[in-house]
């Protein structure tokens, strides 16, 4: 037993252990690494390499497609306004065949009157207390309101 006692204490025992100790961390750790590098395999790489290529390749021709469904809505929508506003002057078409409506047109805008009718025009007696816009026209020289005229005329 005092042989196993002075093995144990020994230097070459002690360097013996340090070493077998660092053998298992080394050996421990490599085994680590291994376990990580094999997560990704060369199959793997090159699946992500073709999934990424297919994403590239159809990303184009999605946004193309995306953009083209929202104009043929755009165009449907229009369209559609266009066949309503095609009914509505159909409809205004068919009225303007009745003579009665045309009449009562006339008479509303264009003041006209029936043969033996009496037309009367109101003045607003408020008129006169309104001021004019442009009330230094008297003063001036006809052609200066004559281009005063055609510089407001473009104006809304």
């Amino acid at each position: 037993m005092a042989a196993k006692d002075r093995d144990r204490f020994s230097t070459a025992t002690r360097i013996r252990l340090l070493g077998e100790q660092t053998a298992a961390r080394v050996y421990r750790s490599q085994n680590r690494r291994q376990a990580r590098r094999s997560r990704l395999t060369g199959r793997a790489a090159f699946l992500a390499l073709v999934v990424c290529s297919l994403v590239v390749a159809l990303a184009y021709p999605m946004r193309s497609y995306v953009s083209q469904q929202g104009e043929i809505a755009d165009q449907e929508r229009r369209a559609a306004e266009a066949a309503r506003r095609v009914e509505e002057l159909r409809d205004e078409k068919a009225r303007l065949q009745d003579p009665s409506y045309v009449r009562r047109l006339a008479r509303e805008h264009l003041h006209y009157v029936l043969p033996g009718e009496t037309g009367f025009t109101v003045n607003d007696p408020d008129a006169e207390q309104r001021p004019r816009a442009d009330q230094g026209a008297a003063e001036r020289p006809w052609y200066d309101n004559l281009w005063d005229g055609v510089d407001h005329a473009d104006r809304p």
